[in-house]
């Protein structure tokens, strides 16, 4: 009756507001729904470790020799460490497994957004969907949550969408309004309308034509990779047995005593790097696998049917300049129906994402139509007259989106629009789909189910309001306290703190002195990123293993440029090799595996690519301009140049730049890798120059700045057309 009644209303009224009505009925009929409050404090909960952590090869030891924990995590992405934390403060021994680095999969590749979903909202309306409202509603209680519980690496984000048709902003502005009617007290900040002035004003990249205003409103945002990592290691000083690269080989399984069922009991798992293998015993294992659940899935019964239809996600990263520096977009309506966000983050402009039906993989590679999809949705949003070329993608990443259908549903095709709890007959726990944002809700959800699954003895989920890795000593203005007290650059300081939190002093103290009269302390990976030698310290500490780990996870230098990452990365190597005593073969190894990561999985080919696939097509005046600018560093007319012809010109007008530097310089242009830039090369770095394929490549900049000044010193004639004196 409720149903029909709410039906009823809302095709009488026909809008958005009357079908919240509807909704708020149907409401009072469900008498399980859970009564949302404002984000309380966590029971106190004993922390096990407050200083050092384990290192690895304790926490290693630990899973190898505990004869039973009550619970074992598969997996180290965001889910999978929500299960941990969960419950090792539930009192539950506990342990997590993870084959390669903590959030080395989609949780480090997603929109770094916390929100609850407008467009779900939107269906939820449209379609009188009362679990998808719902959904969203969770999700804003999550999105609250998480905000409070690591403010460090979060805070919260206005998002424009701009308007270009009268009849959209009233339908725009209801529906965003309903966003922040579902999130009551957890409301970010009130949303508002805008001018087209006003709007212009904000973002002024904005495309004006046919602009007739624009709606603002608040979502979150955060560092995926780090608040990964921070819940991760929260979990580990609480008490739990974490490892990353470490696999599972097959489960363990014994029959029940009373019963004579087969029951998971454990895993056989072998560590990655040294490749030894132990078994791990627990009463319970939980499947947190991500876009690989159906692989631990058929560990346990190869007969059952996959779940998992993975979708890829593209995103690409583009200059901070794109966009203003505390200002997102949503385009509503893509040209083939999708959204697409564009974002601010760590000072570069994030556009994405995609979403396309993919293979299962460890190492998605985005794909160059997806990438030109989304430079083509840029286009058209953003002015003439900021011209959108693809040389300016920086990065670009592809990450795999595990959508789920429901095993215990009827229809088993159809997706399941939020996460799926299921209990194999031999007591395998899964968890599966769902979203970042919420996380925890997941992971409190399975934990109830292995209690009550398993008889485990355990009270109700302690995570909410539990402060996160580095929350805890953190302030807005703890980097004032980072730069008087340790001379740290502020920028250094401010990126410290927000990606450490509390935990930054003890990075800090870790800094070698410069040398230099400002800063003090603090030696730059790369000159133009805050990223600190420090840093590559104290991941080890943060149980990072290889480079990748570092320049993806505990910094994220990969994922806001490929050419600084790849710099960056012999100085990487080199201090992990001193940390923890590499072989000259491993740092070798280390080096190239870092390099190929970048080349496929963060679209470092794409961006070469560029270069290499471009003809040339220059105007013969252009040929004859550049032919000349080269033949002032070849002086021998040898045909191409090497660094030490470049090192002579620029020795010449008193101009210094030091000899790895200058190699990896030519190395960008140098497309047969044979150690000289030939004139061919250089004409087809020009022409890609010209048609905006390559962008900022500092080969072209500093000869044509080298070119300018030799101009400068050479004899002026006096000589005027026309005569005179």
């Amino acid at each position: 009756m409720a149903v029909r009644k709410a039906v009823k209303v809302a095709a009488l009224g026909g809008g958005t507001l009357v079908a919240l009505y509807a909704f708020s009925e149907l409401r009072e009929q469900k008498k399980k729904q859970p009564q949302w409050a404002r984000v309380q404090a966590a029971e106190q909960v004993k922390m096990a470790f407050q200083d050092e952590l384990p290192s690895r090869a304790a926490q290693l030891a630990a899973l190898g020799h505990t004869d039973e924990f009550d619970v074992l995590v598969v997996g180290g992405g965001a889910t999978g460490a929500g299960c941990a934390l969960d419950a090792v403060t539930r009192n539950l021994k506990t342990a997590l497994v993870e084959r390669d680095d903590f959030s080395s999969g989609t949780s480090s590749r997603s929109t770094k957004l916390i929100h609850g979903g407008v467009r779900y909202l939107q269906k939820a309306i449209m379609k009188l969907d009362y679990e998808q409202y719902m959904m969203v509603k969770e999700a804003l209680h999550e999105r609250a949550n998480l905000l409070e519980i690591a403010p460090h690496l979060s805070g919260p984000l206005p998002i424009m969408l701009p308007v270009y048709k009268w009849w959209q902003l009233p339908y725009y502005w209801a529906g965003i309004k309903m966003y922040d009617l579902v999130a009551g007290a957890q409301c970010l900040k009130s949303s508002y309308v805008l001018s087209k002035a006003k709007a212009l004003e904000l973002f002024p990249m904005l495309k004006k034509d046919k602009l007739v205003g624009a709606i603002v409103y608040y979502d979150g945002q955060h560092n995926d990779a780090r608040m990964n990592l921070a819940i991760a290691l929260t979990a580990a000083r609480y008490g739990a047995a974490i490892a990353n690269y470490t696999e599972v080989v097959h489960l363990l399984k014994r029959a029940d005593p009373e019963s004579g069922a087969v029951r998971v009991c454990g895993a056989r798992c072998r560590d990655v790097i040294t490749g030894q293998e132990f078994d791990v015993r627990a009463k319970c294992v939980i499947n947190a696998t991500g876009p690989f659940t159906d692989a631990l899935r058929k560990m346990d019964d190869q007969t059952i049917p996959n779940i998992c239809q993975p979708s890829a996600g593209v995103h690409i990263v583009i200059p901070g300049y794109y966009s203003p520096d505390n200002m997102g977009l949503l385009d509503p309506a893509t040209s083939d129906g999708r959204v697409i966000f564009f974002l601010p983050w760590e000072k570069m402009t994030i556009a994405g994402t995609t979403d396309t039906p993919t293979d299962v993989t460890h190492h998605p590679v985005p794909s160059e139509e997806d990438i030109n999809f989304i430079l083509k949705e840029i286009r058209n949003y953003l002015s003439p007259d900021v011209e959108v070329r693809k040389g300016d993608v920086l990065a670009a990443w592809s990450g795999i989106r595990p959508l789920v259908t429901d095993p215990n549903s009827k229809d088993t095709q159809s997706i399941c629009r939020n996460h799926v709890v299921s209990i194999s007959p031999s007591g395998m726990v899964t968890i599966a789909g769902g979203k970042w944002t919420t996380y925890r809700s997941m992971a409190e959800e399975t934990l109830d189910a292995v209690v009550k699954t398993h008889g485990l003895k355990a009270g109700p989920s302690r995570t909410v309001g539990l402060m996160l890795e580095g929350a805890k000593d953190w302030t807005p203005t703890m980097y004032i306290r980072l730069v008087q007290d340790y001379g740290l650059e502020v920028e250094v300081a401010q990126h410290l703190a927000s990606a450490y939190g509390g935990r930054a002093f003890e990075v800090a103290k870790m800094s070698h002195v410069t040398g230099k009269r400002w800063p003090i302390v603090g030696q730059r990976l790369v000159s133009e990123f805050p990223y600190i030698e420090s840093e590559v310290q104290y991941a080890i500490k943060e149980y990072a293993c290889t480079a990748i780990d570092v320049i993806a996870r505990r910094t994220r230098l990969g994922f806001q440029n490929v050419q600084a990452a790849d710099e960056a990365l012999p100085r990487i190597v080199e201090l992990m090799g001193k940390e923890l005593d590499w072989s000259e073969e491993k740092k070798m190894g280390e080096l190239a595996a870092a390099k190929r990561f970048l080349h496929y999985e963060m679209g470092y080919k794409t961006r070469s690519e560029q270069l290499t696939n471009t003809e040339i097509t220059l105007s013969p005046a252009e040929v004859d301009r550049y032919k000349k600018r080269f033949h002032k560093f070849d002086k021998e007319n040898k045909g191409f140049i090497t660094t030490v012809d470049v090192q002579g010109v620029l020795q010449s007008i008193h101009v210094k730049i030091d000899q790895m530097a200058l190699h990896e310089i030519l190395n960008e242009v140098d497309l047969n890798k044979n150690g000289q830039v030939e004139l061919d090369e250089f004409m087809q770095l020009m022409s890609a120059v010209k048609k905006g394929q390559v962008s900022d490549n500092r080969l072209a900049m500093l000869m044509k700045t080298a070119e300018q000044s030799l101009n400068q010193r050479e004899p002026v004639s006096v000589d005027r057309s026309g005569g005179g004196v």
